[in-house]
């Protein structure tokens, strides 16, 4: 079921410790602080102009969230051509969907991973982070090609709670921007790195936060059998599953997941497809359905 996320929450431990700039760097990123929120917002751009609403409005779901504050709009060069979303293709209400999501890249094994996607007919969201979007424009060109959603997951990876609110601003600033560059479109979602937020965060953008009910926890165990098996254990309907398309060993355990979810009767369907084209303001656990 869809759980609104409640502040003084403390977050499990999840996410890539790993930078996610450069790939396929590998130098630890700072720990999460302690009682850093795992939320993360699938920021939405609504209509061609981007509209601001208040923090107000956005934060409803969450007690305690600051009320009368105007959430600022990030700058984007023809946010006309921000993509509208993806027409809802299988009522998931009803049916057995699951929203594969991949943090982090684009990188050098995303198009394998492409690859491994369109063999089952399979959509996906992907977190990119822009540092790595100005290295593979192409990759992210041919995500996008492919059908997939694209979603904003700051300029360098950095611990945004920990970054003033021009400093947040920025890092999603940059990677929209980036992002249109390479594909035309503008990310609709959002995900901070490592799940982290705090009202300062969430005031900086209207769009709201996507979170993950399954964590692979791939950026741990980089071993493609363990990888698959936690994803497969723990995949319910509605399931939204966290893997880092960085690492060549998660990859390579996307065919037996798409393979057995498949023999399931899963579809695999984007955020969007996921919510019948409205995300809710928060995503924090898997998609509600209805009771046959």
């Amino acid at each position: 079921m869809l759980a609104a996320a409640t502040y003084g929450t403390a977050a499990p431990a999840t996410g890539s410790p790993r930078p996610a700039v450069g790939v396929p760097a590998e130098t630890p990123f700072p720990p999460s602080p302690a009682g850093a929120h795992s939320l993360e917002w699938d920021v939405t751009l609504f209509g061609p102009a981007a509209a601001v609403s208040t923090t107000a409005t956005a934060l409803a779901v969450l007690p305690g969230a600051p009320s009368g504050a105007f959430l600022e709009p990030v700058s984007l060069p023809g946010a006309a051509a921000s993509a509208s979303p993806p027409r809802p293709s299988v009522d998931c209400r009803h049916a057995k969907c699951v929203a594969l999501t991949f943090d982090d890249g684009p990188g050098p094994y995303t198009g394998t991973l492409l690859r491994h996607l369109a063999k089952y007919h399979a959509r996906a969201t992907f977190f990119v982070v822009g540092l790595n979007v100005v290295t593979y424009p192409g990759v992210l060109r041919h995500t996008v090609e492919a059908g997939h959603e694209i979603g904003n997951h700051t300029w360098s990876h950095p611990d945004l709670t920990r970054r003033s609110a021009a400093g947040i601003r920025s890092q999603l600033g940059r990677t929209d921007v980036a992002v249109k560059a390479a594909t035309g479109v503008v990310p609709r979602l959002v995900r901070p790195p490592y799940g982290a937020f705090d009202r300062v965060v969430r005031a900086q953008t209207s769009r709201p936060f996507v979170l993950w009910s399954v964590d692979t926890l791939d950026w741990r165990f980089r071993d493609s059998a363990v990888v698959a098996r936690r994803a497969l254990r723990s995949v319910r309907p509605g399931s939204v599953v966290l893997f880092h398309d960085i690492h060549p060993t998660t990859v390579r355990a996307i065919p037996r997941v798409l393979r057995t979810l498949s023999r399931r009767g899963y579809r695999f369907v984007t955020i969007s497809q996921l919510y019948g084209g409205h995300p809710p303001r928060v995503v924090h656990g898997a998609a509600p359905r209805k009771r046959p």
